[in-house]
């Protein structure tokens, strides 16, 4: 009589080096990523000449862009419950479909309002996509180097904004802004058969959800050939006694407190990383600066963010997460403070702004693999979405204050200043979930 085999897929993925087949799985989601901040830029690129088409207001077009975070906000907290009940890659498939049809549409809208409504369906598709595909680059990278494997993936956020910066540089002058946008409409969904094919259910899910053995062994085997036997069952180590819904989970007494810690430092840091990204260029130019001086320090504000992504995740691989993180923010509140108080000088002021946004913005990627890390399988998209959530609502705040700072006149060295605050408070709490709310360590 042949025994059965039981395989622990979690400890499986982490013992076996890298696959080919696990790096096209990161390709795919650095894509969907990218098309993601691609699609969100969009909006920044075609402003100037949407309001000469349409003659609309600066405010009209806050609106706009306001729709749109709003959307991402609910289209994350709706999308990662979802997920956690009928898979990653369902959600993954279906949010690239609705951005990239309503990317479409939008280029198509008549009016203001037509186009608030459009953007806003778009945000459902967008939030729904980066905190499903952190999610499922969790569950398939190696524990050992799964935070520097998703910083990599959310790289291509930054990828896919300056990619369409670049698009739309050419097409503007040569048609109009409705190019633009059928540009970020077609190109999902011109990638999207290629997902369909290439994009695995995370084995971690179904194993969660009790799939059958032979529907895991198939994607096991294009994984990792000849590993695992045809006749195998199929586990994965440190599953949740107590099996409760992925909500019921996420609020449990066991995982509250890492979850209000992460919920306040992702609001924190997207409230820090779109305020000085939209509202850097006016600040600066108040100083005496020149448009062309404020478009460059806050260029490499932007540019410091990628290497300080990868670092962020380097180092997460490294020491705990939670205390990397935590030194990162403080030290981007150092250096904001810095840049307040700096001389009116491009060359120091932009050296100082890549510093801020290596920190900010690099801390601010690390936060998905965070997350990813901290809850269980069966609740893990849930909790990432959720925090992707709340975090937008940062995001929009961020633009009603940035609005209210620079009509009360404030000074920029006060501004900025003020800036070290929410830094500063997400180090604190970061630093509490460790001390107080951490169990990373406990789960899959």
């Amino acid at each position: 009589m042949t025994s059965v085999e039981a395989v622990d897929v979690r400890q499986l993925i982490n013992q076996s080096a890298l696959s080919s087949w696990q790096k096209r799985l990161i390709v795919l989601c650095f894509i969907v990523v990218a098309l993601d901040g691609m699609d969100i830029a969009l909006m920044g690129f075609i402003a100037p000449t949407l309001k000469a088409s349409w003659g609309v207001s600066n405010h009209q077009l806050g609106m706009v862009i306001s729709a749109a975070l709003i959307g991402l906000a609910l289209g994350a907290m709706v999308a990662g419950p979802l997920a956690d009940r009928y898979g990653r890659r369902m959600m993954i498939l279906l949010s690239v479909c609705f951005f990239g049809l309503w990317t479409l549409a939008t280029a198509m809208a008549q009016n203001i309002e037509q186009m608030m409504l459009f953007r806003f369906l778009t945000g459902l598709g967008l939030g729904a996509a980066m905190p499903n595909v952190g999610t499922l680059v969790a569950e398939y990278a190696p524990e050992r180097r799964r935070s520097f494997i998703i910083t990599v993936v959310f790289c291509g956020f930054t990828f896919g904004a300056a990619s369409g910066g670049f698009a739309a540089s050419w097409l503007l002058p040569r048609y109009d802004w409705h190019s633009v946008m059928l540009m970020g409409g077609m190109l999902p969904l011109i990638v999207l058969p290629f997902l369909i094919r290439g994009l695995p259910e995370s084995v971690r899910f179904l194993i969660s959800r009790r799939a059958p053995a032979a529907r895991i062994h198939a994607i096991l085997e294009r994984m990792l050939p000849g590993v695992v036997q045809p006749n195998s069952d199929y586990l994965s180590s440190e599953q949740p006694q107590v099996r409760r819904g992925a909500v019921a989970t996420v609020v449990s007494p066991r995982y509250l407190f890492g979850s209000l810690m992460l919920w306040g430092g992702y609001f924190m840091g997207l409230f820090l990383v779109y305020l000085i990204g939209s509202w850097m260029p006016s600040l600066i130019n108040k100083l005496g600066m020149t448009v062309t001086e404020a478009a460059i320090v806050t260029a490499m504000y932007q540019a410091g963010g990628t290497l300080g992504s990868l670092f962020a995740g380097w180092l997460m691989d490294r020491i705990n997460a939670n205390i990397a993180l935590a030194v990162i923010y403080f030290c981007g509140g150092i250096a904001i403070v810095a840049l307040g108080f700096s001389p009116a000088e491009v060359g120091l002021m932009s050296a100082i702004a890549f510093l801020s946004g290596f920190c900010f913005n690099g801390a601010n990627t690390g936060m998905n693999a965070l997350s990813a890390s901290f809850y269980p399988t069966h609740a893990r998209a849930t909790g990432s979405s959720w925090m992707h959530g709340v975090g937008r609502i940062g995001a929009i705040v961020s633009a009603f204050v940035g609005a209210e700072l620079l009509s009360l006149g404030w000074s920029f060295s006060q501004i900025f200043l003020l800036l070290a605050i929410p830094a500063v408070l997400t180090t604190i709490m970061l630093t509490l979930k460790c001390r107080f709310g951490d169990r990373s360590n406990e789960v899959e």
